[in-house]
């Protein structure tokens, strides 16, 4: 059973519509090409278990790209970005934002 935090995650991770997309200094200082392949990476990223995502809102993912670890991440806040989200499964609540980064920069 997906939940519908879960369904959201995944459309605006899926297609970067409806929220923010964040890149930190660490992925922005990689080719354009490597930044691109790592992007694609995180839309299509289907690896979801209990270790990394116990509460079932595919809302983190983890992967190697040329021997480093990246970690990306979907955070809910609500509209003005000032608090989290009173609602994650109401999109007139909640405003998401991906942040794409390495491991080491958590």
């Amino acid at each position: 059973m997906t939940l519908p935090i879960a369904e959201l995650n995944d459309a605006f991770r899926k297609n970067l519509i409806g929220g923010d997309v964040y890149l930190t200094r660490g992925i922005s200082a990689l080719p354009i090409s490597a930044q691109e392949e790592i992007v694609g990476r995180v839309r299509t990223f289907d690896a979801f278990g209990p270790d990394n995502d116990p509460y079932g809102e595919h809302d983190f993912g983890s992967f190697e790209y040329s021997g480093r670890s990246i970690f990306w991440k979907i955070d809910c806040y609500d509209t003005k970005l000032e608090w989290g989200s009173p609602n994650p499964a109401d999109p007139s609540v909640t405003k998401r934002v991906l942040t794409i980064l390495l491991a080491e920069e958590y």
